[in-house]
């Protein structure tokens, strides 16, 4: 199957602290990746170094085949333009844990504003593609409301109808429900898991368990800024080989 992300001995500071340690990963296409670790770990600064929101110090990632953020000339690499970094990151989605909607645009707008401005698609046509994500993630009646009149679990629907918006070939969650009540974890995670069984290619940063278990191809288990574990659900979660993740799960399980 062929690798969509391949991010290489990533390294990350700031100032003098060393937030990743030489990060090694392969996320395959269509696959469901779950990343879990404590806080503080290097799970959300590893997420935002894969669409260049953070830059690596060291090491290297692509994303379908090309570099993130940089060219390679020879054996050197240049960082690339802020306007090819953008057109970078339209193929790469990213769904924030504090959802990021503007506030001063409905619902629709929400969605239809990076289609048009990024991809320079037609308004009627971006509408129309808006809309049918709306109905997507159950909100198609929503589309003229403002962000400040849905529910968090509702805003965070938006924020995953928005990404999918720019149709990219990565979609990336940073703690997707974390900032929700309880009670509004599911109708978020029903939508990713829709996600997945249509072979979306994910990341996801996350503290629900039970979602691992149940979606993710590939848990990685960070602490420290190093993956101290990786493979199957089954094996990560309920056969754990390291004294840090055994010590993590008993905590969370």
């Amino acid at each position: 199957m062929t690798v969509m992300v391949d991010i290489r001995s990533v390294h990350k500071s700031f100032g003098s602290q060393e937030v990743l340690k030489g990060i090694d990963l392969a996320v395959r296409a269509g696959e469901v990746t779950v990343i879990l670790g404590p806080s503080g770990s290097g799970k959300s600064t590893l997420l935002r170094t894969i669409n260049h929101l953070e830059k690596v110090d060291r090491g290297a990632i692509s994303v379908d085949g090309a570099l993130v953020g940089y060219r390679r000339s020879g054996n050197r690499l240049y960082e690339l333009r802020e306007r090819e970094v953008l057109r970078q990151r339209t193929r790469i989605g990213f769904v924030f844990q504090n959802f990021n909607l503007f506030p001063h645009l409905t619902v629709l707008d929400n969605i239809v504003e990076a289609p048009v401005s990024a991809l320079k698609r037609p308004r009627k046509d971006a509408v129309e593609a808006a809309r049918r994500l709306l109905d997507r993630v159950g909100l198609a009646e929503k589309a003229d409301a403002y962000p400040r009149h849905l529910s968090g679990g509702q805003q965070q629907r938006v924020a995953i109808a928005r990404a999918l918006a720019l149709e990219p070939r990565l979609l990336l969650f940073d703690e997707p429900t974390s900032a929700l009540d309880p009670e509004l974890v599911g109708e978020v995670l029903d939508v990713i898991k829709d996600l997945a069984h249509q072979g979306t290619t994910m990341i996801v940063v996350t503290h629900e368990i039970g979602f691992a278990r149940e979606v993710a191809d590939t848990v990685v288990f960070m602490d420290d800024g190093r993956i101290v574990e990786q493979g199957a659900p089954g094996d990560v979660l309920d056969r754990p080989r390291h004294d840090r993740t055994r010590a993590f799960l008993s905590k969370v399980l």
